[in-house]
């Protein structure tokens, strides 16, 4: 239960939905409130002559029926705004990062303050009374209406400069590369890890089969590794946050067989339609790579957006540096009782480095950029296993330049910085000076 609280959780912070809903509830409930107060003769006399709006039953009526159709129709171009953004942001850096922008305070606050408004408005205006009718002017009610019609002016304003802010590259990079710093700040840690058992510990395992189909967002890993030690078995999952269960398939192991592994499994994990940043290393990796892929492709072509995008990714490299990865291994009363396969610095690094050159074809410039950052980056990272790791990738990179690379200026070039980075690696910072 406590992995679908997350996720619902998780799932209610990125719904565009949830805050304009609250700010109309809010407004609806404060035009309810202050039309009371109106009636409940508690505003006092002072307020009404010199500050609160004074005249008469029609003008409240003209007044409030053109804040609610000017909110209502701005709000609607405030909406064709944002998809207009949004179709502008799916093309040039991917579906994926759509909900970067519908998860965005600035976007949902601007579309529920017109909202709200309107429905403020609407409240208020059907308790304005004329003389015929049994007079009745809700002047408190009517001055706060007149000054969410100045709020709306502001966020007006506010919610050009803001989208176009949101729909340049180098914001998105920004912001997707906030999420890889939360999700690293989130998922890696400093203390000792113990290693996985090897093969032959899960050689009487029993595999634990799953009928459902999804992305594994959420993983109660306490929860699970409880349910072992209280049971005196071990489970080693097969499979971790972000990947893909198949309907069928083993989704665990266990020694020895006990009764209700699966309900226990089943009860500490919560699937969805796609993969999340907020478990998942990989996934917040694969956002800004994706960003990168698509600026290196022919129809966009943009190799210093790919650039800006590497330079994130060695940001992070260096970021994890003095941290620790997971091995997903949890012991309880001196006891292994739960494996989690968790994504180890080789893989992340492939994740970061692979896809954007084997996409770079012809683009030299990339090449370099690529192999000045892992010249930062190792010159920093000295864990021989991590170093080796870096080595591979540039040996990787200067192959493929050799193959696409045509102009020997450029491959001189690469060439040159493959060197600096063997030097580095090999003598640290040190061989800048020498």
């Amino acid at each position: 239960m406590t992995a679908r609280l997350r996720k619902l959780l998780a799932d209610l912070a990125e719904t565009f939905w949830l805050v304009p809903a609250l700010l109309v509830l809010f407004s609806v409930v404060g035009a309810v409130g202050f039309v009371s107060l109106d009636r409940s003769g508690a505003v006092p006399t002072r307020l009404l002559e010199n500050w609160l709006y004074d005249g008469g039953a029609t003008g409240a009526r003209t007044l409030l029926g053109t804040i609610a159709a000017s909110t209502i129709g701005v709000a609607g171009t405030v909406f064709s705004i944002t998809i207009a953004a949004l179709s502008l942001a799916a093309g040039q850096m991917g579906p994926r990062l759509l909900r970067n922008f519908t998860r965005d305070r600035g976007n949902q606050l601007t579309l529920g303050a017109f909202l709200g408004t309107f429905c403020y408005a609407l409240i208020v205006l059907r308790s304005v009374r004329t003389e015929a009718e049994g007079a009745f002017i809700p002047h408190l009610a009517l001055s706060v209406g007149i000054g969410l019609g100045f709020v709306c002016v502001g966020t007006l304003v506010y919610f050009v400069g803001h989208i176009a802010g949101r729909i340049n590259v180098d914001t998105v990079i920004d912001l997707v590369s906030d999420d890889l710093h939360a999700a690293i700040k989130r998922l890696t840690t400093e203390a000792t890890q113990i290693d996985a058992p090897g093969p032959g510990f899960w050689a009487a395992a029993q595999p634990v089969s799953d009928t459902r189909r999804g992305y594994l967002q959420q993983l109660d890993e306490h929860g699970l590794a409880t349910w072992a030690s209280e049971h005196s078995a071990a489970v080693r999952l097969l499979v971790r946050p972000g990947d893909y269960i198949f309907p069928g398939a083993p989704i665990a192991l266990i020694v020895p067989p006990t009764e209700g592994a699966y309900e226990a499994i089943r009860s500490a994990t919560a699937l969805g339609s796609q993969r999340v940043s907020s478990s998942d290393l990989r996934f917040a990796v694969r956002q800004l790579v994706e960003v990168a892929v698509r600026a290196l492709s022919p129809g966009i072509n943009d190799p210093y957006t790919a650039m800006g995008v590497l330079d994130r990714l060695g940001a992070a490299l260096c970021e994890i540096k003095p941290l620790k990865l997971p091995t997903g291994v949890t012991v309880q009363n001196k006891r292994l009782v739960l494996v989690v396969p968790h994504v180890q610095y080789d893989e992340l690094v492939n994740t970061m480095l692979h896809m954007i050159r084997q996409n770079a074809g012809g683009k030299p410039s990339v090449f370099i950029r690529q192999l000045e950052i892992l010249t930062q980056v190792v010159s920093y990272e000295r864990d021989p296993q991590r170093m080796l790791s870096l080595s591979r990738h540039a040996d990787l990179i200067m192959a493929d330049a050799q193959r696409d690379v045509r102009s020997p200026s450029d491959i001189e070039d690469i060439h040159r910085r493959h060197r600096a980075f063997i030097k580095v690696m090999r003598k640290g910072n040190l061989a800048n000076f020498g």
